[in-house]
């Protein structure tokens, strides 16, 4: 009985303090109380919304419970809440002349009914119906954000600074692994450019790289991925009939053919009159141009294969 006396008098107690409350008193404290983020359900988004609300508001409206599967909710909640804390450290006079809350479809489903939501996340913000932050122009509708713009946090803020007394004061956080990993790049190209610079610096290297891309170059290799050709024909067959096709795998042959005729006249040119022997230089000779001969007799071949009825060859 002492019990339920002492009960009933702490209720008449703290009844004054609650009436005294007026409603932006009590969003602020439900913001205080979620961090910057007001957790709704029906009663209390119909009282963030009410028509004589002098205060304005940013709703996510969202489904964020694993039953409902969307991943967009949750990729764009961390969003949500960076931006709204954000919000949260304004000072308070101008913190508690807009909120930031969200509404979850299973805490308020009648709610996503009467707006006609069939789809999260969805953004709104509401001006402020009453008083001296009253639109002008009259038009209390809220105002949908545009997530063309993207889930991240940088173009939401931006967004919906447009509408709070003053500029969210949300800045990225620094992504520290982004910079370790670039110190890590750049340390690691800085010790491999001290070792391999002997190389970098050699005119051959650059000859060699400018050679073989050349090679490469006029084997076919970017009408091959202009036209995202396949790397070989279904049937196993890696030569393309006609003069407008060609496989991935030709652009390697024929780039090796026309490299290996280009280094056995490098050798006779370069090379073999530097021999000081006859015999060897005899011998050099007879080598480079045989293997002239038959690499060429097989480029002939390659292209008769590819364009048939072409009545010429060498030795195959």
């Amino acid at each position: 009985m002492k019990f339920l006396l002492f009960a009933s008098l702490c209720s008449l107690l703290a009844l004054p303090s609650s009436f005294a409350a007026t409603p932006q008193e009590q969003l602020a404290l439900l913001a205080a109380a979620g961090n910057g983020v007001i957790k709704l359900n029906t009663e209390t988004y119909d009282l963030l919304t009410s028509p004589k609300r002098t205060w304005s508001a940013s709703i996510q409206l969202t489904a964020l419970d694993p039953r409902r599967r969307c991943g967009p909710c949750k990729e764009f909640n961390p969003a949500w809440h960076a931006v709204a804390r954000a919000w949260h450290n304004v000072p308070a006079a101008t913190k508690n002349e807009h909120f930031f809350a969200m509404l979850d479809f299973d805490e308020g489903p009648t709610v996503f009914q009467k707006l006609g939501i069939a789809s999260a996340p969805i953004v709104f913000n509401y001006p402020a119906a009453d008083g001296p932050r009253k639109p002008k122009n009259g038009n209390l509708s809220p105002v949908k954000y545009d997530f063309s713009e993207g889930f991240d946090a940088t173009p939401l803020a931006s967004f919906l600074s447009k509408y709070t007394p003053i500029d969210i004061p949300y800045k990225d956080p620094i992504d520290w692994m982004r910079w370790i990993t670039i110190s890590i790049a750049a340390l690691g190209a800085a010790l491999l450019l001290r070792f391999i610079s002997p190389i970098v610096q050699n005119k051959w290297s650059w000859a060699v790289v400018t050679v073989i891309t050349s090679l490469v170059m006029t084997s076919g290799y970017m009408f091959t991925r202009i036209r995202n050709v396949p790397f070989n024909g279904g049937n196993g067959n890696w030569i393309a009939a006609g003069y407008q096709n060609q496989f991935g795998q030709e652009v390697q042959v024929v780039s090796f053919i026309y490299g290996l005729l280009s280094f056995a006249f490098l050798m006779l040119i370069l090379v073999v009159p530097l021999q000081s022997s006859p015999q060897r230089q005899r011998l050099q000779v007879y080598l480079w141009t045989g293997v002239i001969m038959i690499i060429y007799s097989v480029l002939i071949s390659l292209f008769r294969v590819k364009n048939r009825g072409y009545p010429f060859k060498l030795f195959l």
